[in-house]
Parts: structure tokens; C-alpha cells; sequence
């Protein structure tokens, strides 16, 4: 059935949803016609074969009446002394059987002997049960020749161990198949007009019930772009309330992600200014110095500044990639989280060796598997650790060390300078920095750790370090269970605390 509300979409549009099938469009309209129409297309032929059986049944009722009277008559007409059976018919009576100018009625008279004792030979004989019962009239439907009858009959006993006798009268159909069609016709052309009378007042009403639905369309579509307000409610149907309730929650979500995303640009530009513009001052320096000495420092001045604005737009760049969904840019799959720690850990041996840390890494001693992506969970590890050892001065200590339990946990442990209770609340948002550090850092790398942890259902919390110095960063996994997973390399001991290249 054609749905007019549907609209069809046009093939191979770009940007189009994957997952919208535009060459079978949905709609609603067209669905409730469906299932409206649907059942009444269905129910109509049920309707016209119950009017056949139920017109059938209405026409043989008189008819049969009228045989079943004259089966009675003629069964008043049999006498029976001793075993002789004789009918007195008469021949008006007779002429009257044949006076029908419609139909063509037969008569039988059978006797003990199964013969036939007045009447036609043409009428089938009927089967005889065990016990007859007397006075009753029996139907059933035969065929005379090339006609289908309808006959009527009835036994009259004889004496005991005698079969009875069997009086028939038979008649064809036609006045009743007349009748029959007469009030077939009757109920079913007034369906003729009334069915398609219905679909059309069915299209009518619910072009009236999806009235609302189209006013709110249009008011949406008379918005601005850039107008992401809530859609009022108040003239919306009951029905479809939940759903523009729901679309203004995502409206608002959608809005803070919007002026989340102008401050995180206008705050990106602000924070590239700062490197672009000393890059510029020690090139216009570079350029002015004649002195080779004087030259090379400031040349080494740009290197670091070029380092610095690198490292800034890669971490955005990897900010960018955590916010988007990372199963469409990486496959997520099962990973050891004790190799991964290993693995980055190592990393990051020659930068603590450059500035006498002691960086070590405790592993958990057993498989512990989650669910993740490798790339990301590596810059996870790597801000974290990379924040560990700048934070902490020369001879301090530095642990990477995974946990077992109900949950996966990672942590990152140092024994530097600490951060104040008051200012736990803000680390974790872009491009704060605590007050009074001299490190150098752009305030990335604790929002990306955070933006990959939610990404992969985990959570982060800070927490004091050991003594009460320094900072423990801590990661909870959701932890992958598979027991017929064997770790890579597994370690040599079952529980092991080692220094890392120290």
C-alpha cells in the first residue's frame, strides 16, 4: 500500500546515514494506514464467505420446510396390513408434486423388499441405519442426473425383523440458489460503497491526527540555525511529548558541547599565540645577531619554542581523537594491561634516567585483561607518567603499578611536589595549570587522560601519594574475563615490584 507521507531519498546522498535504509523510507502515516487497512482487506473475504454459508442456511429453511410437509403427507398415505404395503396417492396429489414450474421434484416409496413400491426410480436410496426413528424427517444432498437436490425423507417401521419403509422426495436448487444470491447481493454491494468509504474517512482522520505533527515540523524548520532553544511542549500531543522532551535534552546537551567547543578553540588560539609569537621575537633576535655565539642561542631558543608548539597541537590533536568516537577510528579489542604498562614504561626509562628519577613498575602478577584501544590507552599512560616525572624533583621516585581485582586499576605514583585539595577539582579541565610550578606543560595532558578513561567506561581519581607525598593517580578498568586467555611473556615471578633500566 502506498504510503503518501513518505518522502524517498535520494540514492548515494553523501553524508548520508549508514544506517537509514532511504530506499525503503519509513513512515508513520503509511504504517497506520497499514495496519487500519490491513485487517479490513483481510476480514472482508472471512465476510463474504460468512454471508455465503449464513445466505445458504437462510435459503434452505423454507424449502426444507416445505418438503419435510410433504414427506409427512405422503408418509400418512402408507398403509401397511400385515406386511403388505400399499400408498393410496392420488393423482391430484400427484400432479400437485409436479405443478413446481422452477424446480423438478421427485417422490419415492420404497418397501421391506428395497423395492420400489410408487414414485421415481431416480432418486438415490438412502443408507439405513440400525435403528430408525419413526416420524422423523432426515436431509441430504445428492445428485440427480446432472443436477445437485436437496432430499428429504423419513422410514415408517413395519413389523420387527422387517426393514422399513423409506419415503423421499427430492427437489433441485434452483429457487433456493436463487435466494441464496438474492441476499448475497443484498449484504454485500452496500460493502462495495461502505469499504471504500471507510479507507477514504481512515485517510481523512489520520491526515487529522498527524496535523501536530506537521505544525511542529514547521515550526522547527522556521528556526534559525544557530537557535537551539527548547521547542515549547504546551501545544504538543501527549503522545509525541516524550519525544520532543528527549529532543530538548539532546538540544541542551548539544548546546553545551557547542560553547564547550568555543571555549576549548578560543582557548587552543590563545595557548598557540603565545609559542607562534616567541617563536617570531627569537627569529627577529636570531636575525639581528651577527655574533655565530649569540646566534646559536637563540636558534636553540626557537628549537625548544618549536618543541613546545609541536607538542601543544599534538596533544590537541589527540584531545580531537579522544572526543570523537574511538570505535569508529580504532578496533577495541582485549589487551593485557600489565604488557601495555611494561611496554610504556620502558618508554619513558631514558627521560628518567635524564633526570635521576627512579621510575619503577609493579606488575599485578596474574592476566588482566580489558577492553580497549591500544593507541589511546598508550597516551593514557604516557600523559600520566609524563606528568609523574615532571612533577617530581631530581632523585625523586616515580610507580606504574596495575592492581587485580573486581576492577583492572593502573596506577601512576610519584613523590614530587603534590597537588593542594582545592585544586583536585580543576586538574582535569583544558589547559589548567596549578599556580607556584615551575614545570613546563600546556594543560592538556590530565584532560586527555580523563576524556580516554570515560571513553573506555573507567574512572580516574587522584589521590595523595604514600606518606602524604606527592600525587597517586589512579585508573579503574571494567576487566575482560576470558579463561582460556594467556598472557604474552608472562613475567618470571608471581609478584613483581622492579626498577625499570635503574
Amino acid at each position: 500500500m502506498a504510503k503518501p507521507d513518505a518522502a524517498p531519498s535520494p540514492a548515494g546522498r553523501q553524508g548520508a546515514n549508514p544506517f537509514v535504509n532511504h530506499e525503503s523510507p519509513n513512515s508513520l502515516f503509511g504504517e497506520i494506514l497499514d495496519w487500519m487497512l490491513a485487517p479490513l482487506l483481510l476480514l472482508w473475504p472471512v465476510s463474504i464467505a460468512a454471508t455465503n454459508h449464513v445466505a445458504a442456511y437462510i435459503a434452505n429453511q423454507p424449502y426444507d420446510q416445505a418438503l419435510a410437509d410433504n414427506v409427512r403427507a405422503i408418509v400418512r398415505l402408507v398403509k401397511i396390513d400385515g406386511g403388505r404395503v400399499t400408498v393410496n396417492l392420488p393423482a391430484p396429489t400427484r400432479a400437485l408434486l409436479r405443478a413446481d414450474d422452477v424446480d423438478t421434484l421427485y417422490y419415492q416409496v420404497i418397501g421391506p423388499a428395497s423395492n420400489l413400491i410408487q414414485g421415481d426410480r431416480e432418486i438415490p436410496w438412502p443408507t439405513l441405519p440400525v435403528k430408525p426413528e419413526a416420524d422423523k424427517v432426515l436431509f441430504r444432498d445428492e445428485r440427480i442426473e446432472a443436477d445437485n437436490v436437496r432430499i428429504a425423507y423419513a422410514f415408517v417401521p413395519v413389523r420387527s425383523g422387517l426393514p422399513p419403509v423409506v419415503v423421499q422426495v427430492a427437489e433441485t436448487l434452483k429457487k433456493r440458489e436463487a435466494l441464496s444470491a438474492s441476499i448475497i447481493s443484498g449484504v454485500l454491494l452496500p460493502q462495495f460503497a461502505i469499504i471504500p468509504l471507510a479507507v477514504i474517512l481512515v485517510y481523512m482522520g489520520l491526515m487529522r491526527g498527524i496535523a501536530p505533527l506537521r505544525l511542529l515540523q514547521e515550526r522547527i524548520h522556521r528556526r534559525r540555525p544557530t537557535d537551539l532553544s527548547p521547542i515549547p511542549v504546551k501545544r504538543v500531543p501527549d503522545e509525541v511529548r516524550p519525544l520532543v522532551l528527549a529532543f530538548n535534552q539532546m538540544m541542551g546537551r548539544l548546546e553545551e558541547n557547542l560553547q564547550a567547543q568555543q571555549r576549548f578553540i578560543a582557548q587552543a588560539a590563545h595557548q598557540m599565540r603565545t609559542p607562534l609569537t616567541g617563536l617570531k621575537m627569537q627569529t627577529e633576535i636570531a636575525l639581528s645577531e651577527s655574533d655565530p655565539a649569540q646566534m646559536r642561542h637563540a636558534l636553540e631558543l626557537i628549537a625548544e619554542s618549536t618543541d613546545r608548539a609541536s607538542h601543544l597541537i599534538n596533544q590537541l590533536l589527540m584531545l580531537a581523537r579522544a572526543e570523537a568516537s574511538h570505535e569508529k577510528l580504532h578496533s577495541v579489542v582485549p589487551l593485557d594491561l600489565d604488557a601495555l604498562a611494561r611496554s610504556v614504561t620502558e618508554e619513558w626509562v631514558v627521560r628518567a634516567l635524564a633526570r635521576q628519577i627512579d621510575l619503577g613498575f609493579e606488575e599485578s602478577g596474574r592476566s588482566l585483561l580489558i577492553n580497549g584501544v591500544p593507541l589511546l590507552l598508550r597516551e593514557l599512560l604516557n600523559n600520566l607518567v609524563d606528568n609523574a616525572i615532571k612533577y617530581s624533583a631530581r632523585g625523586g621516585h616515580v610507580t606504574v603499578r596495575n592492581r587485580a581485582g573486581r576492577m583492572a586499576v593502573l596506577e601512576v605514583e610519584d613523590d614530587g611536589i603534590g597537588i593542594p585539595i582545592e585544586e583536585h577539582a580543576h586538574i582535569f579541565e583544558r589547559f589548567y595549570r596549578v599556580l607556584g610550578t615551575e614545570a613546563e606543560g600546556s594543560g592538556l595532558g590530565l584532560p586527555i587522560a580523563a576524556e580516554i578513561a570515560e571513553l573506555h567506561q573507567a574512572r580516574i581519581d587522584l589521590l595523595p601519594g604514600s606518606n602524604g607525598r606527592g600525587s597517586l593517580f589512579r585508573v579503574s578498568f571494567p576487566r575482560y574475563w576470558d579463561a582460556d586467555y594467556t598472557p604474552p611473556n608472562p613475567p618470571p615471578s608471581a609478584s613483581g615490584s622492579f626498577p625499570i633500566g635503574l
